[in-house]
């Protein structure tokens, strides 16, 4: 039948070749005849890049065609596709690697005005899958799409039902760009007939929930939507509830990085509470360490409980010792007594005796960070058996040996001058910081350096023409700031200002600027200016865009756009002052 049909038709696949194994319909792009034979010979802007046909071959292309790009795609869909303004632009911005493949299919050497034509020309002849820049915008990576196109569509308006559901949840809230995630792992929830999604999400508030905590819930656990209300989730919020929780309170510590085992948390609390903790000690516990119920759903006390079982432990001892030690529970304290049993078994003591120090000494082992088995043997000039033998003969010396805490705190000791601190304490009430607080107790080890010292580093910035309290507010997001020369904040001052010719307040925007090396700055300035003059790059990028990207992401974006680049990056990089 394809046969009979090739006079008329011409196959091409699109996008994402390499992930298939068998022709997918819905990678195909459909094209008229006649584009194949005279128009592409009479018009060389509308080729198609035989390169990019080759599975290892990944084309670079430069920021304006991309651009370009994006603005075409965005036009297709709106005004030949009908889709609406914010949905075409979403598409058109978040879709990038469909967006290199598109430009793949026209020459890219002609003028950028000359790619858009191009691209509007072909996307006149070659209507495009909608679902794979639909689908990339919402989060998914190309090698996902290969299972999730649908095999029989072509067109987003095609699947009324599933658009339909889209729109719900983005009139709800949901963030578009999390909504892959949800396709992927509840794809029954975009199947709903109408209205149907609407009252699932309705039925969450009427726990009790407000509309915020129901989009993340919904966006870190989208088969909640699945079926009815999910039961167990209903238990432990009913439970936090019992333990005088907010309804919305296990929603601000919930992560889309994360899955949560409902059940297992449910099974968390039963057992805390079997083990005799009262909901005074429950409701102390989890609000100082959500973690522990919301970070792997209650996982770490299963573990902790299951590996002191193991060492012999009776279940009515370890119960007595989690209730004579409520806080042993906290998150920090279960890594220590976990990171505890593996040193005392990777010195191959017994499982009697390490039961025994655990009975005896919980309380310490949690709130000590030990150093590896390997450490303190090289320190002690010692085999593993006898360290074995010098703790099991006193065990309180694996603390004084092994602990990190008292090694730090003798350095602390040793490096603390009380006039030095009080200078820099008082440096650190100018710029707003309360005395005896959290905040200043952090500020005074991220700062270095002497009172006066950042002062005067301090007063640079503001000499240089920023205001006071900007500069305040700069230093508190990036502290890293004064903990450098006045020498070298001055230079990076006066790169910005006459090399870049940027004025001093787009470090407001971009604090950071001020703690990159002088090495990377010059570099990377050098190669982005001598792309401006070339009109191969924008007049007025962000710093960000500059400093922070990878080396990587730096050379395909700003050294691989321009036939002399590679070599002009090659002598920057050899003539480049070191910082």
């Amino acid at each position: 039948m394809i046969a009979k049909l090739n006079h008329l038709v011409l196959f091409s696949p699109v996008g994402y070749d390499k992930l298939r194994t068998k022709p997918n319909p819905s990678f195909i792009f459909f094209k008229v005849q006649c584009l194949r034979t005279s128009t592409l010979t009479n018009h060389p802007k509308v080729i198609v890049n035989e390169s990019a046909q080759t599975p290892n071959f990944t084309p670079q292309f430069s920021r304006l065609a991309k651009n370009e790009a994006q603005h075409v795609l965005f036009d297709y869909l709106h005004c030949t596709r009908s889709f609406s303004s914010m949905d075409a632009e979403h598409i058109s911005k978040n879709s990038p690697h469909f967006l290199q493949n598109l430009l793949s299919k026209v020459d890219t050497n002609n003028t950028d005005k000359q790619v858009a034509r191009s691209l509007t020309k072909f996307l006149r002849f070659n209507p495009i899958n909608e679902f794979e820049p639909f689908f990339e915008s919402l989060g998914l990576s190309p090698s996902e799409l290969s299972v999730l196109l649908p095999w029989h569509l072509m067109f987003l308006s095609d699947d009324h039902v599933m658009l339909g559901n889209f729109h719900v949840l983005c009139n709800y809230g949901i963030p578009r760009g999390k909504m892959g995630k949800m396709y992927k792992e509840a794809k029954e929830i975009f199947g709903y007939d109408y209205g149907i999604l609407a009252l699932k999400l309705q039925a969450y508030e009427k726990l009790g929930l407000s509309k915020p905590t129901v989009i993340k819930l919904i966006s870190c656990c989208p088969s909640l939507l699945i079926g009815s209300v999910n039961c167990e989730f209903v238990k432990v919020l009913e439970r936090l509830k019992e333990l005088r929780f907010e309804n919305d309170w296990i929603g601000g510590y919930l992560s889309g990085k994360s899955t949560y085992n409902w059940n297992r948390m449910l099974d968390t609390v039963i057992f805390l509470d079997k083990v005799g903790y009262s909901e005074e000690q429950m409701c102390y516990l989890f609000d100082t360490n959500p973690a522990l119920l919301v970070e792997g759903s209650g996982k770490k006390v299963n573990v902790l409980f299951g590996r002191i079982l193991k060492l012999g432990l009776k279940m009515n001892e370890i119960y007595s010792l989690f209730i004579q030690n409520p806080t042993i529970l906290s998150v920090k304290c279960i890594k220590n007594l976990l990171r505890a049993v593996d040193f005392l078994l990777e010195i191959e003591m017994g499982t009697e005796y390490i039961a025994s120090i655990i009975s005896n000494h919980i309380q310490l082992l949690g709130s000590c960070t030990l150093k590896g088995p390997k450490t303190v043997c090289r320190d002690l000039k010692v085999g593993r058996d006898g360290l074995c033998q010098i703790i099991k003969e006193d065990p309180l010396k694996l603390f004084n040996l092994a602990s990190k805490l008292k090694i730090k705190s003798s350095e602390q000791a040793s490096s603390q001058d009380p006039s030095k601190h009080q200078e820099k304490t008082t440096f650190l009430l100018r710029l707003g910081y309360m005395e005896n607080s959290n905040e200043m107790t952090k500020a005074l080890k991220q700062f270095r350096g002497r009172g006066d010292q950042l002062q005067e580093r301090f007063d640079c910035l503001v000499q240089a023409g920023l205001d006071c309290n900007t500069v305040t507010n700069i230093v508190k997001q990036a502290p890293m700031v004064l903990n450098q020369t006045k020498d070298v904040i001055e230079k990076k001052i006066d790169c910005l200002r006459n090399y870049l010719a940027y004025p001093l307040e787009s470090v407001v925007a971009f604090p950071a600027y001020l703690c990159y090396d002088m090495e990377r700055i010059s570099q990377r300035f050098s190669m982005y200016v001598w792309l401006r003059e070339r009109g191969a790059a924008k007049p007025t990028l962000s710093l960000s865009t500059l400093l922070a990207c990878s080396d990587a992401r730096f050379v395909r974006y700003f050294v691989d756009v321009h036939p002399e680049d590679p070599d002009m990056w090659e002598k920057i990089k050899n003539h480049s002052p070191s910082s």
